[in-house]
């Protein structure tokens, strides 16, 4: 195996790699509200909500404008139409439009809005029920004679939001675990692929090289000289365009 079947083994892992770093970097469900979440799963094909064209799921965020009214770019900026959904877990979720997308501002308090940027955003989302109550007690006063029974109400709905969160990063996980897993398998078939090879053409060699040395001998042994020194030549320099070859 050559210099150029080692830089194809090289360019395939890098593929690889690139291939699960990017499933891995874009889940394709980004920015798209629970509410919607059936609508992208129902089918292979998936219509745009205008019902101008349809498009398959593997072009969901993809990164380039497919419908006009941006159904097919839920979770980045290509389409200047599209919404973005921010979960926003503990606190209220909400709808940016996609040119604030990975635009270096975190908008989202969870910071989903720049998974792709190069900030870094905190998660500024409230951590319990208290705080969530402190800032609605700030954003509107008139909240503070809410009900019990609308206090547990909130409770729910936060509860839920925090379970379909798990939910969704659970399967995430296993989708990533699973691509990084069959990459390794490929890397590792094609790595022993190699060797083998090269220990199969190394014997080769070496079988080759035992072979001349013997006719060699064996033509000097019998006093003939100069045939021996001609099938020397020639054996060496078939053995050269072997070695070469393998090489």
């Amino acid at each position: 195996m050559g210099i150029g079947d080692d830089r194809l083994l090289l360019l395939v892992v890098l593929l690889l790699l690139a291939s699960s770093l990017q499933l891995l970097h874009a889940f394709p469900f980004l920015g798209i509200s629970p509410q919607d979440k059936k609508y992208y799963l129902d089918g292979a094909v998936i219509f745009c909500k205008d019902g101008s064209k349809s498009f398959p799921r593997s072009r969901l965020n993809d990164n380039f404008c497919d419908c006009p009214d941006g159904t097919d770019e839920p979770g980045t900026s290509a389409c200047p139409e599209s919404k973005f959904y921010c979960r926003n877990a503990g606190d209220a979720p909400r709808f940016l439009f996609s040119s604030r997308v990975n635009d270096d501002i975190c908008d989202c308090c969870d910071g989903s809005d720049e998974y792709d940027s190069a900030t870094v955003c905190p998660n500024t989302c409230p951590k319990d029920q208290n705080d969530l109550d402190i800032r609605s007690d700030h954003r509107d006063l008139p909240k503070l004679g809410d009900s019990k029974e609308n206090h547990v109400s909130e409770q729910k709905r936060i509860s839920r939001v925090d379970l379909e969160d798990l939910i969704q990063n659970l399967k995430g996980f296993r989708v990533a675990v699973i691509i990084e897993l069959v990459s390794l398998i490929c890397i590792l078939a094609l790595c022993l692929f190699y060797r083998c090879n090269r220990t199969r053409r190394r014997r080769s060699l070496l079988r080759n090289w035992a072979v001349v040395f013997k006719l060699a001998w064996k033509a000097m042994s019998n006093g003939r000289r100069t045939n021996a020194r001609i099938i020397w030549c020639s054996l060496l320099m078939k053995s050269y365009n072997i070695t070469v070859n393998s090489s």
